[in-house]
């Protein structure tokens, strides 16, 4: 008889996990309350535009292909990449570009146009970024760490001193690069896991070799094939998938999982993966008095990640200043980071991201369009911050920041869309609206982050960004894994 699992939430989390149990025999039913699945990835057409609402620039593809081998198919029968060379556009306020590469020659010849000294330092940085990314692969991406014995092993403890935790990332960056493009070039990498370059370790150092030495890339057809390429292999190895659907209780007796409440009647099961935000589902899903591990008032001492304001635009224009990415930066970046993560207001100078996907695949757009994902960093949900009357005021000042630099025409655009913090949170149930979970700006949150392991209720497990190892697509792709290896491992533990 097979053991039996649901998963809460369709996401890459909870997709991952699906087809990690099910390629290992179990029964796995995913319970998704979106009609479709994808998570905070959802693919938007409209008027022959095509959008990816969410994740979009796509690193580590051997993460999703461990997967697709696990379930014994090619990836390439179901989802094509190709590489970026530039990886991403880089434009700055007093119009200087820089197109990153996988090239450090090229880099270093693009940097000395402004900082001959920066040049010298880049080949040094990316071999400080490699050794960074290797370290974190070997002790924090490739294993759960469910106890304190796990936490302080000796060779984790030796690795942790070797990635200077207490060091932030800017302090790291400021001992190879003095001018300001440079450092908002690197310190932007913070931003791919919700915190700011200014607070978060210097570990996230290693996304600059990530991207310029192991790749950026494209999905053809769209970034949301990857979610339709994983729900097609999950349903192939029998994975029941229900959307539309919403979880309302988890249910426990003597604190051991039974399965789940939804609104239409009970799943039984005494392994429940909840693939949504950690936060959220405490906070829902079971009685505080259930959950000593995760109070409110624990919940509530978390820091959430960063939010964004996202503009979809379909425009019947071409822009030459648009890469695949590009990303406009202001003239003093800190300041971002303060009105976010200390005011919890919309930032008064944004750096802003342009997906245009379009500009590898012209097909996502009409003729002579573009299909613009348009992104600026925004804070989590709070008091100070009322998104009925704060998004037009931002989306305004975000496209301003795009008219200047010769992005014209946008606000009569066929296509204009807008999606806050507030919708993040209402579609998604993130907590606060955060994207990427919890931030990263501390020690704390960084390395120990909550645990993939209910300490209160036995069998119910956790993936996703807020959980070990963290935010990103392609992390949270691997907590769905190392959670479904591990569960599916040691069966008589958990049940």
């Amino acid at each position: 008889m097979k053991q039996k699992a649901v998963i809460i939430g369709a996401g890459f989390g909870g997709l991952s996990c699906a087809v990690t149990l099910a390629a290992k025999g179990w029964e796995v039913t995913v319970l998704e309350r979106q009609e479709r699945t994808g998570g905070k990835l959802q693919r938007i057409t409209e008027q022959g535009y095509t959008f990816d609402r969410g994740p979009s620039t796509i690193t580590m593809p051997h993460v999703f292909r461990s997967l697709y081998e696990l379930a014994g198919v090619r990836m390439e029968d179901y989802v094509q990449l190709y590489e970026l060379e530039p990886r991403t556009r880089n434009v700055f306020a007093d119009g200087t570009v820089v197109d990153f590469s996988r090239n450090n020659a090229y880099m270093e010849e693009q940097i000395a146009a402004y900082s001959p000294g920066d040049a010298s330092q880049y080949s040094e940085f990316m071999d400080r970024a490699k050794t960074l990314y290797r370290l974190s692969e070997q002790q924090f991406l490739s294993r759960l760490l469910l106890s304190w014995r796990d936490k302080l092993s000796p060779s984790l403890v030796r690795d942790l001193m070797r990635v200077r935790p207490l060091l932030s990332l800017q302090s790291l960056l400021r001992r190879y690069f003095r001018h300001p493009h440079t450092l908002a070039m690197m310190g932007r990498y913070a931003t791919y896991v919700g915190s700011s370059p200014y607070q978060s370790p210097a570990i996230f150092a290693m996304l600059g070799y990530l991207e310029g030495g192991e790749g950026v890339y494209g999905v053809r057809g769209g970034t949301y094939k990857l979610v339709e390429g994983l729900t097609a292999v999950a349903e192939q190895l029998g994975v029941r998938i229900v959307t539309g659907t919403e979880v309302t209780s988890i249910s426990a007796v003597n604190g051991s999982v039974e399965g789940v409440d939804t609104v239409n009647g009970f799943y039984p099961a005494r392994t429940v993966i909840a693939g949504g935000d950690v936060l959220s589902i405490n906070r829902r899903l079971l009685p505080e008095a259930s959950r000593k591990g995760m109070s409110n008032r624990r919940i509530d001492k978390y820091e959430p990640s960063l939010s964004g304001l996202v503009t979809l635009a379909g425009v019947r224009r071409k822009y030459e200043q648009l890469l695949h990415h590009t990303v406009f930066f202001p003239e003093q970046y800190e300041p971002e980071f303060r009105d976010i993560f200390e005011r919890k207001r919309p930032p008064r100078q944004p750096a802003v991201y342009v997906c245009y996907s379009g500009y590898s695949e012209p097909e996502m757009a009409p003729v002579d369009g573009s299909n613009l994902f348009i992104l600026a960093n925004a804070p989590y949900l709070s008091k100070a911050c009322d998104w009925n009357e704060e998004a037009e005021a931002y989306g305004e000042r975000v496209l301003g920041v795009l008219e200047h630099h010769g992005l014209t025409g946008l606000r009569q655009a066929e296509v204009l869309q807008r999606y806050t913090p507030q919708n993040i949170a209402e579609d998604t149930l993130a907590h606060r609206g955060a994207i990427y979970g919890i931030s990263s700006n501390s020690v704390r949150q960084t390395f120990f982050r909550p645990g993939n392991q209910s300490k209160d209720i036995k069998g119910l497990w956790y993936v996703g960004g807020t959980t070990h190892p963290g935010g990103g697509t392609p992390v949270v792709s691997l907590s769905g894994r190392l959670v479904g290896e591990h569960i599916a491992g040691h069966i008589a533990s958990y049940i």
